[in-house]
Parts: structure tokens; C-alpha cells; sequence
């Protein structure tokens, strides 16, 4: 685990890369780091999260500053622009239920290859995907989700890089932890030491802890 500043975390990204945004309607979303990216004005990028925030919140920053060309989330109601990209072609949007969602991410870290799922048979959902009949019923396979760069918030975050998360700010955030080749997470406090009976996300799965600039 590193410690390092936001210009060094801006350094990082590429245009095409995929990434996890932590948040449920921007809550437990890294506004800063998300600022941080649009200030890097890397495009088409795939991002892996929840919803589509809000125009002038969460990744709504990045769909309104046109550096998403695909967005992979649970729903977009929340974002007028995200509806209106879509429509128009100029953003590709792939919706997944969200129990399904979180599930391919918590399978993309644990390195499963897949799971079995009876949400979306006989809607569009089940489109271009292959069935399995267990026990009489039949499931989709939906297989895991992973991404080059997840970026999370911690409400404490030790030096080791263990994390807490307060209340609903945990919501996708431990799972998005895992099932990244890199992971960020944004604290809002460092800590010495953090009791372990109450760790969240352990460091293992933390990359680097961002701090603002000196």
C-alpha cells in the first residue's frame, strides 16, 4: 500500500480503462477523486457502478464532461443526461439488476467463474446468455465482473490501508475492492490503528491511499 497525493493518483489513468465507482445515489461515491478525473480529461471510459449519479455528482461529472463510453450500473433515473446520451447513441449503457450487479462484481474478486441466477428469465435480460436447468428451474449464468481501477471512500482508513465504512456509505464499496487489478480509496481520516474486529475492507485489497496535495 502507497500513500500518495492527488496529482500522482491523476497520473495513473488512460484513456479506454475500465473503472469501479463505489456509491448508492452518490453516497459512499469519492467525490474528490472523481474531480480529481475529470480534470485528467481521459475518455472512453467504462465505468462499473450503481447508477449513472447525478449531473453535477458522482460519475454524472465524467457522463457530462463526455469521458464515458460505457456505463454498466442498475439503473440511470437520477441522471437526465445519461437518458438523453443514451438515447441519442452517444453513450452505450448496459443495465444490470442490482443484486446481479453486486453479485458479478463480489464474484469477480473472489475469482469464481460465474453463478447461477433465476433474476431476468423471460425478459431481455436473459438475451445472449446461456441457461442452466437445475433441479427443474431454470437459471441464467451471469458471469463476474472486473475492472483496472476501483475507486472507493473509507470513513477511516488505517496506515496499513484497512478500511471502515460508516452506515450506507459501505453499500458497493468492499466488493468494487476486491474485484480490481488497482484500487484507490479516498479517506476521510487517517487513522493510526483501526480495531479489527471492525474492519470493512482489509489492506490486502488497497492499493493506494490518495491524500490532497501538500
Amino acid at each position: 500500500m502507497k500513500l500518495i497525493n492527488i496529482n500522482a493518483f491523476k497520473s495513473f489513468f488512460q484513456d479506454g480503462m475500465s473503472i469501479m465507482v463505489g456509491g448508492f445515489m452518490v453516497v459512499g461515491t469519492s467525490e474528490p477523486l472523481i474531480d480529481a478525473l475529470v480534470e485528467t480529461k481521459v475518455k472512453d471510459l467504462t465505468i462499473i457502478c450503481n447508477d449513472a449519479g447525478y449531473p453535477n455528482k458522482g460519475v454524472g461529472k465524467l457522463i457530462e464532461n463526455n469521458q464515458v463510453k460505457k456505463l454498466i450500473a442498475s439503473h440511470i433515473g437520477l441522471n437526465p443526461t445519461a437518458g438523453k446520451m443514451m438515447a441519442n447513441g452517444r453513450l452505450e449503457v448496459e443495465l444490470i439488476p442490482q443484486g446481479t450487479l453486486v453479485e458479478r462484481i463480489r464474484a469477480g474478486g473472489a475469482g469464481l467463474g460465474g453463478f447461477l441466477t433465476p433474476t431476468g428469465i423471460g425478459t431481455i435480460v436473459e438475451e445472449g446468455k446461456q441457461k442452466m436447468r437445475v433441479d427443474d428451474k431454470e437459471y441464467l449464468l451471469e458471469k463476474p465482473l472486473k475492472a483496472d481501477v476501483a475507486l472507493i471512500r473509507g470513513s477511516k482508513v488505517d496506515q496499513y490501508g484497512n478500511v471502515i465504512y460508516h452506515a450506507t456509505t459501505r453499500n458497493f464499496n468492499p466488493m468494487m475492492a476486491m474485484a480490481c487489478n488497482h484500487t484507490f480509496v479516498w479517506p476521510e481520516q487517517i487513522v493510526d490503528t483501526l480495531d479489527p474486529n471492525y474492519i470493512m475492507t482489509p489492506h490486502i485489497f488497497v492499493d493506494y491511499i490518495v491524500k490532497e496535495n501538500d
